[in-house]
């Protein structure tokens, strides 16, 4: 059975993006939760940035997937897979990061696109793909994302400094969002959002008392090879690991603390940068 069927696939390239629910059990992402909120490497290395109105974003980052848990899943052939299919063409991984929206003070995303930044990194065309992993509930209270529904077709759209954050230009969004619906992409723990490069989406502040962090591994095609160096990796071939990896590995990350990102730091200068997102 194909990861995607045709219905998805035209749900996505029609929509912008496309929830995949349960993608990962329970035990999967109670054990990327556990080695994450334990991984004090990646804490300490986490960025932050003002959003505007005096709170934090908090995010961790790193371009080439490792060997752990973050790893396995960035590589996972129940992800990569289904990126394919939405890319018609080989995948590479882009980067990911970890998404720190704590309890009360996870400042919030201005309305943005993602090309909207990884445009100026050399790269053509925006065929491009990120996956959003639920590793906390996600809901309206405490910050979800949400996406204006078919806005991947309006194309890039300038981006303007807003705090510390660029975001998508506000007479833009305020047009796009008369015509288009605004999507709360509220996912339980192990949910999946499969979303197009080009989407308008944005996050507002954790006022709640439960934190919402995820995980976001975002992947571009072998054909959209950047022209020019930035922060963000040129085409790398993409070692695809089975699914039963990631409890395999994940069980073992469990056991250990400071490892995993500090892996990663040592071989990822951009680890220690901020992608806005």
């Amino acid at each position: 059975m194909a990861a995607l069927d045709q219905e998805q696939i035209s749900t996505y390239h029609r929509d912008g993006y496309l929830f995949v629910r349960e993608l990962f059990s329970s035990e999967e992402i109670g054990l990327l939760g556990e080695t994450a909120r334990h991984d004090h490497a990646m804490d300490q290395a986490a960025s932050s940035m003002d959003d505007g109105k005096g709170n934090d974003v908090r995010l961790s980052l790193w371009n080439h997937p490792g060997d752990g848990i973050y790893g396995m899943i960035a590589r996972s052939e129940r992800i990569v897979d289904r990126v394919e299919l939405l890319l018609d063409d080989e995948a590479y991984h882009y980067h990911s990061k970890m998404i720190l929206k704590d309890a009360k003070v996870g400042g919030a995303w201005a309305w943005h696109q993602d090309y909207g930044y990884w445009y100026q990194n050399g790269l053509l065309f925006p065929n491009m793909c990120s996956v959003m992993i639920a590793v906390d509930e996600a809901t309206t209270k405490n910050g979800c994302l949400q996406v204006l529904k078919g806005s991947h077709n309006m194309g890039r759209v300038n981006h303007i400094l807003t705090g510390d954050q660029a975001g998508a230009d506000t007479e833009y969004v305020t047009e796009a969002s008369k015509v288009m619906e605004t999507i709360q992409c509220e996912m339980a723990p192990g949910d999946a959002l499969l979303f197009h490069c080009n989407l308008l989406h944005c996050s507002a502040a954790n006022l709640s008392d439960q934190a919402r962090w995820a995980l976001i591994c975002c992947y571009n095609s072998r054909s959209n090879n950047p022209f020019k160096e930035s922060h963000h990796p040129g085409y790398t071939k993409l070692d695809k690991v089975n699914d039963e990896m990631v409890l395999q590995v994940g069980r073992d990350d469990a056991r250990r603390t400071n490892v995993e990102f500090a892996n990663l730091v040592a071989n990822d200068k951009s680890a220690k940068s901020l992608e806005e997102n």
